[in-house]
């Protein structure tokens, strides 16, 4: 799942790339969570499935929906208007830190270790050799842009903590399921970045876009917000919120690969270099790999002195 989620929302920095190019941002991320809200609506209404009408799982659907969707959507797509796509998935590539930062303070059973930073750390370095070196080249160059996209980082830390509660026993005692949470807080997004939008950027007094922007928009609601919303909250109920974020470490395999296969590229020395730091870091936060030595050690140790 981390995979499929790492492939729908990698693909959203390249929509985005194109969107921009025609449509302003907050704009652009309006229409990509209000559309995919529109889908999501329209599928539960096909499914004859209901939201609950609790106020308080609405209150937090808003909230969700704002750390989730409304802030980075918004930071990210005026973040790349500074700054290209490259540099901008190195930026979001830091979300595992963050996370783990905000989760070690905030939770309980997901506190930082030493396997679990030193991971994300190895992980990332993978991560920037596959994007590549070049791409931090301009780093620095437009500082807005940068801290825009890593404060996206953080609401996503955030929203990643928060939207644990939705998996409680509460929660599913009334119902809330992946496809209502995830239909929950794009409609709570909806309804929180349109009217912004449409105070901010008058988008009706803009020019009609062509035919890529309508194509990219529909590929960023429908595939990186609508189906990567369910599968994001499937994955957070299983695993965690720390774990749901090192989704943004595979993005650039997703991205490589789709060059690779799609565009032609050739496969550079540093792809297998980065690709190798990058599955290692996920093996130290994962745990077991690390774990199994020691008591391979032990039972070694035990069966010598029983000898």
């Amino acid at each position: 799942m981390l995979f499929a989620l790492s492939g729908l929302w990698g693909g959203s920095f390249f929509f985005v790339a194109i969107a921009v190019d025609e449509l302003p941002p907050i704009t652009t991320a309006s229409l990509r969570i209000g559309l995919a809200a529109l889908a999501m609506n329209l599928l539960l209404r096909a499914i004859k499935i209901s939201i609950p009408a609790v106020p308080a799982l609405w209150r937090d659907f808003l909230i969700m929906g704002l750390l989730n969707l409304t802030i980075p959507f918004a930071l990210i797509a005026w973040g790349q208007t500074r700054i290209d796509s490259g540099l901008a998935s190195i930026f979001n590539a830091t979300t595992p830190f963050s996370t783990t930062v905000v989760a070690h303070f905030l939770t309980r059973d997901e506190r930082m270790t030493r396997n679990r930073l030193a991971g994300v750390t190895v992980a990332f370095a993978g991560v920037v050799l596959i994007i590549g070196i070049d791409a931090l080249d301009g780093l620095g160059s437009a500082f807005s842009g940068e801290l825009a996209v890593l404060a996206a980082t953080w609401s996503y830390a955030f929203a990643a903590i928060f939207g644990r509660r939705f998996s409680s026993p509460r929660f599913r005692a009334m119902g809330v399921s992946p496809l209502i949470a995830s239909t929950g807080q794009l409609t709570g997004a909806t309804a929180l970045i349109v009217p912004f939008a449409l105070a901010v950027e008058h988008p009706w007094t803009l020019p009609l876009p062509g035919w890529e922007t309508g194509a990219a928009v529909a590929g960023m609601s429908l595939l990186s917000t609508a189906l990567a919303s369910m599968v994001y909250f499937r994955i957070l109920a299983s695993a965690g919120a720390a774990n749901s974020m090192l989704v943004t470490l595979l993005m650039p395999i997703t991205a490589m690969l789709l060059g690779i296969t799609v565009l032609g590229e050739r496969l550079d020395p540093r792809y297998f270099v980065g690709v190798a730091l990058l599955a290692a870091g996920l093996a130290i936060v994962d745990g077991r790999v690390m774990s199994a030595r020691p008591r391979g050690l032990r039972s070694g140790a035990n069966r010598e002195r029983n000898s």
